[in-house]
Formats: C-alpha cells, sequence, structure tokens
C-alpha cells in the first residue's frame, strides 16, 4: 500500500469515528416512541368500543450541534465521492443521519412527513424495473390474501408458544450457531413490537404468545440479517459505522430480512399481507385519515384490537393523529423486499453471485455492494464472517434464483388450463 493511499484509509477512519460520535444521540424509533401506559390504556378503550384519537405528546431532542458536524462530514467525504466509493459511502451515510435529525427536531408535527419521504420512500414510489408502484404491489398481495382467505383460515395457525419457552428455544438455537452467549434473547414488558433485535440482544414482548411462524421469522429475520449483519458490521477494519443501520440502508436491511423470511420458507402470505397493509395505510394517512380510521382499516381486514391499535401506530409514530401525515418507515418492508429480490435476480443473471455475500458483511445499502465491491476484493473492507443458513449453499441459491429468472418470463394471463392439463 502506498503511502498516499494509506493516508487516504486513514483520512475515512477518522470521518467515520466522526460520524459514529456525532450519531450517538439521533435515536430514531425511541423519539417517535409512545409510552405503554397510554398504549394499554387505549387498546382497553378500542377493545370496547370507545374510539377517541390520542393524545401523544414528544419530547423534541437538540440536535443542532449533530446536525452542523453531520453536514461537515459530507462535506469533507465528498471532496472524494466522484473517484472514491468509499468517501461517498460516508457522504451519502452523513447526509441521511443528517435528513433523521432534521425529522426528529420536527417530532409531533407534520414536518415529520417529508424528511421521512426522504429515508424511507412513499407509497407511490415506482418499483425499479416496472411501471408498477409499491402501491400497486400492496394492493396485489392484499387482494390475493383476501382470495386465499377460505384456506388459510384451515391452516390452523395456533398462537400457542409463552415468550419464556420461545426465549430459551432462541437463544440455544443461536448460542449453537454464533457461539455461547454472543446473542443474550430477553424479555421486555415495555416493547411495542412483538420482537425487536440489535447486534448482541433480541428482546421479546413479555406476556405475549407466539407462533411457530413467529419463531421461524425471528430465526431468519431478526437473528440471521439484522444481529448477523451487525455483527459481521463490527468486524470491519476500517469502517466501524458499517455495524449500525444508518436511515439509507433502512430499506435494504429490512427487505433483505424479509427476503431471507422467503429464501428460508418462513414467510407466508398472511405476513406478506401484514406488510401491504401497512403501506395501504401509510397512503391513506397522507391523505387524510386519522388514527381512528387507519385503526378500523386494520381492524376491518381481519387484524385483533391489539394488532390493529400497534400497526395504526406504526403509521402515526412522531407525527399529528389528525390525519395528512405519517411515518413513513414501514413503506420500506415491501419495497425493499422487491428491490432486495430483484437484486438477487440481477446477480444470478449477470454470474456475480459473488456480490451477494458481501450483503451480509454489514450494514448496507443495495448500491454500496456495487460501489465497494473493490474495496472487498483488496481486503480493506472484511468479508463476512457469518452468512444466513440459506446462504451458505450457493447451489441451492442458485437453483432457486433460476427458477424464479425462468418462471418470471411465463405470463400467467395466457396460460389456459387445458394446455396444462395436456404438458402432463
Amino acid at each position: 500500500m502506498t503511502g498516499s493511499m494509506a493516508c487516504a484509509l486513514q483520512r475515512y477512519a477518522d470521518l467515520d469515528r466522526r460520524l459514529l460520535a456525532a450519531v450517538r444521540g439521533i435515536h430514531i424509533l425511541g423519539a417517535v416512541a409512545w409510552p405503554a401506559s397510554l398504549e394499554r390504556r387505549m387498546i382497553d378503550d378500542f377493545a370496547h368500543a370507545r374510539f377517541a384519537l390520542p393524545d401523544v405528546s414528544y419530547r423534541r431532542p437538540e440536535l443542532a450541534e449533530a446536525r452542523a458536524e453531520l453536514a461537515a462530514i459530507e462535506r469533507e467525504a465528498g471532496g472524494a465521492a466522484q473517484t472514491d466509493a468509499l468517501g461517498d459511502y460516508l457522504r451519502r451515510t452523513a447526509e441521511s443521519w443528517r435528513i433523521a435529525a432534521e425529522m426528529l427536531e420536527a417530532v409531533g408535527s407534520t414536518g415529520v412527513t417529508a424528511p421521512s419521504i426522504a429515508l424511507y420512500g412513499k407509497p407511490g414510489d415506482v418499483i425499479p424495473g416496472s411501471h408498477r408502484s409499491n402501491l400497486d404491489a400492496a394492493r396485489y398481495f392484499v387482494e390475493l390474501s383476501d382470495e386465499l382467505g377460505a384456506d388459510l383460515l384451515a391452516d390452523d395457525i395456533r398462537v400457542d408458544i409463552p415468550s419464556a419457552t420461545l426465549r430459551d428455544e432462541l437463544a440455544s438455537t443461536l448460542d449453537g450457531f454464533f457461539g455461547a452467549g454472543v446473542i443474550a434473547v430477553e424479555l421486555d414488558a415495555e416493547l411495542t413490537a412483538k420482537a425487536a433485535a440489535g447486534a448482541t440482544r433480541i428482546r421479546l414482548r413479555d406476556g405475549t404468545c407466539f407462533s411457530e411462524y413467529d419463531r421461524h421469522q425471528l430465526l431468519a429475520h431478526e437473528a440471521y440479517v439484522h444481529s448477523l449483519t451487525a455483527l459481521n458490521g463490527r468486524e470491519q477494519p476500517l469502517l466501524a459505522s458499517l455495524a449500525r443501520t444508518s436511515p439509507r440502508v433502512t430499506a435494504t436491511q429490512e427487505g433483505l430480512a424479509v427476503f431471507a423470511e422467503l429464501m428460508s420458507g418462513a414467510i407466508d402470505i398472511a405476513r406478506l399481507k401484514r406488510i401491504s397493509l401497512r403501506i395501504l395505510a401509510i397512503d391513506m394517512a397522507l391523505n387524510g385519515a386519522d388514527f381512528v380510521e387507519v385503526y378500523r382499516f386494520f381492524h376491518e381486514r381481519g387484524q385483533g384490537v391489539e394488532d390493529s391499535f400497534h400497526s395504526a401506530q406504526r403509521v402515526f409514530r412522531g407525527v399529528p393523529v389528525t390525519g395528512g401525515a405519517a411515518f413513513a418507515k414501514d413503506n420500506v418492508y415491501l419495497s425493499g423486499l422487491l428491490a432486495v429480490h430483484t437484486f438477487f435476480r440481477w446477480a444470478f443473471r449477470e454470474q456475480r453471485m459473488d456480490l451477494l455475500r458481501y450483503l451480509f458483511a454489514g450494514k448496507l445499502a443495495l448500491a454500496d455492494v456495487l460501489s465497494l465491491e473493490p474495496h472487498f476484493a483488496d481486503g480493506t473492507l472484511a468479508s463476512p464472517r457469518w452468512l444466513p443458513p440459506w446462504m451458505r449453499h450457493a447451489h441451492g441459491l442458485a437453483g432457486k434464483l433460476a427458477f424464479s429468472v425462468f418462471i418470471n418470463g411465463i405470463r400467467m394471463g395466457r396460460v389456459e388450463p387445458d394446455a396444462l392439463s395436456a404438458s402432463v
């Protein structure tokens, strides 16, 4: 390595350290969270048909100093943006955190909407490689699920695994995969979501029962993507920020996690319906629906009182509940899934399966995998230490992608039943 190259890498390492220090006080979901006591009281009210708009107050963080530092990092990293992917990665990452800081400084107002859309997209965004939008995809999956509804009821999915039992089962499995004690599994009575994952801890909502589908999804989605990429990010010798999910990589990270559910058989049509309903609900809120109207939307489509409340809550985190505003994060689950699935198929078609491994080397966006590939190849960035079980078998993955690429060319509107029966 030449002296100038070593100097450039040290400069990027210094900027990366400054970036992590600047964002230490930026906690997006924490800043928009609702008190658990309010949730419990309102869920009880809604269960007894006592409908009223929630009265939620937020504490706006003071992030002016962080924003100024992030803007400085953008400028300093941007000087090499056109010639070096590392500088471009740092510039884009600092920019996304700066936008997030601006969003949180507006928490409780409609001012959250625009920056949240800038970070997470919106329902009307066009799907890459298609003329259809995320909203079109959401409607498709909801309609398909509804058409299959009668058959799905026969599956008799039981939600009968106590949180403590699931905690013990997950801990045993993860100890066997990552090593004893690398990831702790804990119960948390204050958790809004049913589960949440960090690099070394997975939390389950205490007092909640889970299904076998939940168990498989927690492993495929939370442990083998969110925790795994965070742990691999901690192994990076140059960019420690790859261990933390920046706002600009959220769509890829969540899309990759849902894609992992798909590839490992841990997803069902009901799950696709749930994430699709959230996109429809964001669109409703943006177009003026209030919290009660969005709650009723979820409830009328088969969700229970508690799930409907939490689903509506996700849409209105950090924004007024009177309509016309939304927190757009839940747009990323379906849009990210579609983008990641397309990326995997593209990598297979281009015979670049090697690129797919880099997706797990830290918290990366799809564009980062392409731009940073030379730095993985020369060892500046470390290849992933851990890979999900379904990624370890290249031939099996290639087989699934080959089938997917080919079958995509079949137009279902042209399929005639007689032709099917004549072909077998």
